[in-house]
């Protein structure tokens, strides 16, 4: 019997995240979504004026058994930028922020040393501005927004900046996709 397991993770757009984790071997379940800020049940519109507090994120529910938290944390540091505040491209806000939101102290402290490893590792010319917090409550965004690139690929934002992020988790982490 297996288990599952939830990671909460921002890094810009919540589409091209969500992308990614669909095909990663181990993950059952990609939802997007909006968490982190203080308006309750809030919308893609409200969220988009960047006055909500919330970041647009995706929940992955995965078994450890197959894919670990490290390893989902790994992916996430690699498909986007996490020394840019506030943005990624030019998607700008704190709409767009990078943020783990974690479920437990050990997720917190697996995350912090992720971080700490990333800006060691000199992958990157600045540190991490990666926030982490607590998830207090996570809101799916609307039927819309899920399984965006799966349903859009053919549209010029998925072809021009979800693609590349893509094509770059499956060069780099080809033991780690589904079959």
């Amino acid at each position: 019997m297996s288990t599952t397991a939830q990671a909460t993770l921002g890094g810009g757009c919540f589409w091209c995240l969500e992308a990614v984790y669909q095909e990663v071997a181990g993950v059952h379940e990609v939802v997007s979504g909006y968490a982190g800020g203080h308006v309750e049940d809030p919308s893609y519109r409200a969220v988009c004026n960047g006055t909500t507090g919330h970041a647009e994120v995706v929940q992955v529910t995965f078994d450890p058994a197959v894919i670990s938290f490290r390893e989902l944390l790994e992916i996430f540091f690699v498909i986007h930028d996490p020394t840019q505040r506030n943005r990624q491209g030019n998607d700008v806000g704190p709409q767009y922020r990078s943020i783990i939101l974690y479920h437990n102290d050990e997720q917190k402290a697996l995350a912090k040393e992720v971080m700490e490893e990333v800006n060691a590792s000199g992958a990157y010319d600045a540190p991490v501005v990666t926030e982490l917090t607590p998830l207090d409550t996570f809101y799916p965004a609307e039927t819309t927004h899920q399984d965006y690139y799966q349903n859009n690929a053919w549209q010029p934002y998925c072809q021009v900046v979800i693609k590349p992020k893509l094509r770059k988790f499956r060069e780099t982490f080809k033991a780690k996709q589904k079959a």
